[in-house]
Formats: C-alpha cells, structure tokens, sequence
C-alpha cells in the first residue's frame, strides 16, 4: 500500500484521514477514538518521494527492434500515444521496449526477501483469510436483557458487544467494521483477480478491474487493471478506484474500435490520472496560483496488462509490477515491468545492488504516481509477443514484497494457474498473508494461449 508524498509518513485519522500529531488520544477533527486503532506496523511499504527526479535509466539502443512476423494487429498509426514506435519483444527477451524508446532493464536474480521467521497459519484458497479470533470481552449470547441487537444492525466483530452505526463504527469500542473492499475476488474466465485487505491495515486501498471486449475483427481481449492507494494522501482508497474505472473502461473503448494496444494503453493511464485528478479539492480561500493547493492530494500507482490477438502489453506508473510465467516452466520467468522507486533508481544509476537498496528504509518511496501533486506524468508502456503459453500477473507490492525474485514468484504460482486463474490468484494472496500480510495484496492472473501453428511450422524455443 503506497504511502504518502514525503520522507516520512503522516499518521492520519481512520475516520476522517485528517493527519494526527504525536500523542493524540482522540481525532480534532471527527472524535474518533485513536486508543483502538491498532499501532503502526512495522514494515516499510511504498512511500512517494518528494523529489522531481525521475529514475535514471541505463543506456539502451535508440531504435526498437521489428515487430516479429506474424503479428496480425489492425493498422496502428505507426506510434502510440507517446510517439513511439509500436513493437513487440518475447517476454524471456527482457530489456523490453518503454514507451519512450528505450528498453527496460533485465532483472535477472532479482533480489529475494528472507523468509519470514515465524511464518503464518496456511490460509486456504477456497476462502476469504480468517481475520483471528475476537477479544474475549463480553459474550452477546449472555447480555442482559433489552441490550439485543436493534433490528437491522450488527454486532461489532472486534468486541462482540457493541453494535455498529451508520458510519460502520462500533457505538462500543470504536473500531472500524469489515468493508466491503477488505477483500473481493472475480473471475471472468480468461481473468481472475483477488484483492484482499492484509492483516496489518485497517482498510484496503487496492483496487482493481478485470473485463474482456471484442476487436473489430471478432476476437476476444483481455484486460486486468491494478491499482494501490497512497496509504497517507487524502482517500487513497477513492484515488485507486477512480484510477482502476477510469483505465478500464477507456481500455475497453479504445480496443474495440480497433486501435493498437500499446496506444489504448498509454492513453488509459492518462484518463486514469485524470479521473484521479478530479478527486482534489482546494480549500476555499486559496489562490489559484499557489503550489501547495493540491498539496497531499488523492494519488495512487497504477499497472495494466492487455491480451490481444497474439500480444502482451502492458503499463504503468509507481511500484507495481507485472510477471511472466510460461506454462511449462521450461523457459525463463521475466519481470516484465521496471519500478518508479527510490531502490530502482538507485539500481539503475549503478549506486547500489538489488539487495543494497531494498534493504534501505527508502527502498519503497515511489518516485512516479497518479495524482494532482505528480510532478509530471510519464506512462510506461511495453509490448512482447509471447511464442509460448503462460500466465501473467499483474500485482501490487503487498505480494511481490513476499516473492522479490521472479523465480520465487514462480514458486508461488500454482502449476494449473492457467486452467485455474482464479485459485491461481487465491494462492498469491495466501502466500502474502501467510508472509505476515503487512500490505494490501491485490493480484490478477491472465492466461496468455498460443495459437497451434500448423504442420512444419517451428517453434521458437528460448
């Protein structure tokens, strides 16, 4: 879960996200009752750097290779949104293209996180993860009478007794309830997505959108969008559902009327900045002109994937990532996405080594997202031709924190994820939590079939 725009993050009301000052008993602003908000934890998810530095990036060849033969795309204008030139590269071919000409750095032996000391109680796929037992403080079943539950309400599930308001506050003890986004699962067949709260926060602040469309031509694609609120900027939660429906639905709109998917996705993002955008408020009183006007604004990170006639593209802007995993596990998973954070920076600059700098308190802050005070937005778009079958996952950081290395997370995913997307996804998430779950995991799985080619055809192997 991203956090907020600065060095360190601002701890802020769960009622009304006002931030707080160092010892508050109780909000200045809404009353809530800070006394039951659980401590902060002790993990370091990702925060946004206050620094218009963009990653440095490597050398990389000027010009992207030919698009294989074979691609059989409508025809594009030549280059997308950005004004590059739209090409595709095989996944396990990584440096692929970015939509700015250059190519994304390999991230062969990606750093791995030890394993957690105490590893969690196994989590099972089949359901949503249990949340713990309740404090044993009063027992409802024993409560005297005329202190039953008003018709229509419910009991509080932290401590059993009080019951909860309109707001979803417990009139007892003040915690806040189960949302309905603490975790939320879909399957449409060829996409499968799991979004699931953590064990560590109070509210989920992913979000994600999963649909298919039909081409011009009569053929299906596939679109998985994942989004992460900044946990600390003003309703993050809103930020990354806003982000979410906004490059859905663009995505749909533009694929159907045929137009190049390299293109339709870097134009996505930018609907999806703006539909973020739209979520500032200015404080009456403020002038137009003034910097700070905007300052902790709604924001979010977001990342796509699109299956389409034969290709792979995908997007994004922030930390989270998307993953290749070939079906038969003969050739090499890819990370197929590269970082807008303080670590990659760092990486790519050749200051530090992958373990080095995720092993920096810094190692999380973003240095790109989606959001009024984003210094200038710049979508990352890439294109790969897989010559296999496999999966593709498109996730936060609250699971690749629990599987850094691309062979990790292909240890994590199920051997049947392409026939079983949605189990596939239910797994990832277990393996977060049972990590500690420390952040929001959001995960959506695509399968990405291969056409059988005909008789005497050869097949490319990597």
């Amino acid at each position: 879960m991203s956090q907020n725009h600065g060095s360190a993050a601002v701890p802020t009301c769960p009622g009304c996200t006002e931030p707080l000052e160092s010892g508050d008993l109780f909000c200045g602003v809404c009353g809530y009752d800070l006394s039951a908000v659980p401590p902060r934890p002790d993990d370091h998810p990702t925060l946004v750097m206050n620094s218009p530095a963009q990653p440095v990036r490597q050398g990389r060849p000027e010009q992207p290779a030919a698009p294989p033969a074979g691609t059989h795309w409508p025809a594009a204008t030549g280059k997308d949104g950005s004004g590059t030139p739209v090409s595709a590269h095989l996944p396990d071919e990584v440096p692929g293209l970015d939509s700015d000409g250059t190519r994304i750095g390999a991230h062969a032996g990606d750093f791995e996180l030890p394993a957690p000391a105490a590893p969690r109680p196994a989590v099972s796929p089949d359901r949503a993860p249990d949340r713990g037992t309740a404090p044993a403080s009063a027992d409802p079943r024993t409560a005297a009478p005329g202190t039953a539950s008003p018709a229509g309400s419910k009991l509080c599930v932290a401590c059993r007794a009080g019951h909860v308001d309109p707001d979803g506050y417990c009139e007892n003890c003040g915690h806040a309830q189960p949302r309905e986004r603490d975790h939320v699962e879909r399957e449409l067949g060829a996409v499968a997505a799991v979004s699931d709260r953590g064990l560590r926060h109070h509210r989920n602040e992913d979000a994600f959108a999963v649909s298919t469309a039909a081409l011009p031509d009569g053929s299906p694609a596939v679109v998985a969008v994942v989004c992460d609120g900044v946990s600390s900027a003003t309703r993050p939660d809103e930020a990354s559902a806003a982000a979410a429906a906004a490059a859905n639905e663009y995505l749909l709109a533009a694929l159907e009327r045929g137009t190049h998917p390299q293109q339709a996705m870097h134009e996505s993002i930018l609907a999806a900045a703006e539909s973020v955008n739209s979520l500032a408020t200015v404080r009456p009183g403020t002038p137009e002109h003034d910097p700070h006007r905007h300052q902790n604004a709604p924001a979010c990170t977001i990342v796509s994937a699109v299956v389409a006639n034969g290709l792979l593209v995908v997007g994004w802007i922030g930390d989270s990532r998307v993953y290749w995993v070939p079906d038969d596990r003969e050739g090499p998973p890819a990370r197929l996405t590269e970082d807008d954070s303080w670590a990659a920076q760092m990486v790519a600059a050749g200051l530090m080594n992958e373990a080095e700098a995720y092993a920096d308190e810094r190692a999380h802050a973003i240095t790109g997202w989606l959001g009024a005070d984003a210094y200038e937005l710049e979508p990352h778009t890439a294109s790969f031709k897989p010559d296999r079958p496999g999966v593709v996952l498109v996730c936060t950081d609250g699971l690749w924190n629990y599987a850094e290395g691309v062979d990790e997370m292909a240890r994590a995913l199920p051997a049947d994820a392409a026939r079983r997307p949605l189990h596939a996804a239910q797994v990832l998430v277990g393996h977060a939590l049972d990590g500690g779950g420390h952040d929001n995991v959001t995960v959506a799985v695509l399968p990405f079939a291969v056409e059988p080619r005909g008789a005497g055809s050869d097949r490319r192997t990597p």
